[in-house]
């Protein structure tokens, strides 16, 4: 069965940093699956914040270009989001998605919240 499981987020000021994984198992490879991360805010709909596009080419949206950075580790099987500088605007629950084989999984996320 598989299952990912998000971890890395807290509590951070503004303009902090923090690294967040998603540990994938049961089967499914982050290096040849579709990985992605999304986050849904308070009252607001799930968002795409990055992903791989292809084996090395990523995709972010536009209001984390060049804060934060996606990898993987095939090794460790694991999926990471490196996020600098920090905004309040930042602050969602965190959820890591991974697409094989026609289907799809979702973890549990993990929230960030990011203090002014």
């Amino acid at each position: 069965q598989v299952q990912l499981v998000e971890s890395g987020g807290g509590l951070v000021q503004a303009g902090g940093s923090l690294n967040l994984t998603c540990a994938a198992s049961g089967g499914i490879s982050t290096l040849t699956a579709t990985m992605g991360w999304f986050r849904q805010a308070p009252g607001k709909q799930r968002e795409f914040v990055a992903g791989f596009t292809s084996s090395i080419s990523t995709q972010y949206v536009e209001s984390v270009k060049g804060r934060f950075s996606i990898s993987r580790d095939g090794a460790r099987n694991t999926l990471s989001l490196q996020m600098n500088t920090l905004k309040p605007e930042d602050t969602a629950v965190y959820y890591c998605r991974a697409i094989s084989v026609g289907r799809q999984w979702w973890g549990q996320g993990t929230q960030v919240t990011v203090s002014s």
